[in-house]
């Protein structure tokens, strides 16, 4: 018996759209809006990136470099990054938040170092002839709205990634860092948040949900960034461009929601298929079961008392 496929379970209904009267006090920075408004101010940048990075010294200058880096060819796809930052010592770092989940993020995160690597040499600093070359080192930083594989590990929101010796875990190549923040797992309320790592995480998921700036926030650099982020002090423009990114990341969410409902609905459908298949396998068992007895049966009365024909297998 065939099970029809069943529709997603509690199928999300379609997104209302943004007006300006569903605005709050402060920006989403989870928005690309809001992102670039707060994150493209350098000082905010240097405190963010100081207490995600925690280099040793620290970094104390930065300037934005292109987001947009073109390959060796024409044929090279070019890559387009939220934010690019090169530190007064020369290192790369790449900031990309990224809501929705990829299948091949991982080789989304690889690809753009590699970019960035290509760049230095469309720039001269690689020298293949003598191979005399020195790379800047890069970092790239990942905030995602989502989990990073489905696999057992640490519940760690902040994790760190180089390129390493599996056995002694020594570091092979050190100029290569991949930090990834994953948003889902930094449940802490406001008044659990402590040190400045925990400030500025909670800042990106709960920003939007705060009516004024918290004591814990009183600082230089946190005042300037609820002050850009204060929606009564953007002009018409900047919050029309705002509300499209709204709108952007709330059809985002959306279609995550329905495409996760619709796998619950065809797991569920094919759970059930499963169930009838081991049914119909078990009632097939049972009846074989029977079969094999009835043949036992017969072939005992057969020894005994003769078959049809009249023969008698005893005599025989």
């Amino acid at each position: 018996m065939e099970v029809e496929p069943k529709k997603a379970v509690n199928t999300p209904k379609k997104p209302k759209k943004f007006t300006r009267q569903d605005l709050k006090v402060f920006i989403n920075l989870l928005t690309d809006f809001g992102f670039k408004r707060v994150f493209g101010i350098k000082e905010v940048m240097l405190d963010f990136l100081n207490a995600v990075l925690d280099i040793p010294g620290g970094i104390a200058d930065l300037t934005y470099g292109n987001v947009e880096i073109l390959g060796l060819t024409k044929e090279d796809r070019k890559a387009i990054f939220d934010l690019i930052c090169i530190t007064g010592n020369g290192e790369r770092i790449i900031v990309e938040i990224q809501n929705i989940e990829q299948e091949f993020y991982k080789d989304r995160m690889v690809i753009y170092v590699s970019q960035l690597i290509q760049d230095q040499n469309v720039k001269g600093k690689i020298k293949y002839k003598d191979w005399n070359s020195k790379l800047d080192k890069i970092y790239s930083v990942n905030i995602m709205n989502f989990l990073l594989g489905k696999k057992k590990r640490p519940k760690r929101y902040l994790s760190r990634h180089q390129i390493m010796d599996v056995d002694t875990y020594e570091v092979l190549y050190e100029k290569l860092t991949f930090v990834c923040i994953e948003l889902p797992l930094f449940s802490k309320k406001l008044q659990g948040v402590k040190t400045a790592l925990e400030q500025w995480i909670f800042l990106i998921k709960h920003l939007h949900e705060l009516d004024n700036i918290p004591e814990k926030y009183k600082t230089e650099i946190f005042e300037q960034l609820f002050e850009m982020a204060k929606i009564a002090r953007m002009n018409r423009e900047e919050v029309n461009s705002y509300i499209n990114s709204l709108n952007e990341l709330n059809m985002i969410q959306y279609e995550m929601n329905r495409r996760d409902n619709t796998i619950v609905g065809l797991q569920s459908t094919v759970t059930q298929q499963g169930n009838t298949i081991t049914q119909q396998g078990n009632t097939i068992t049972q009846q074989g079961n029977v079969i094999v007895g009835l043949q036992a049966k017969l072939a005992e009365y057969e020894r005994r008392y003769g078959t049809l024909n009249g023969a008698n297998p005893e005599k025989n």
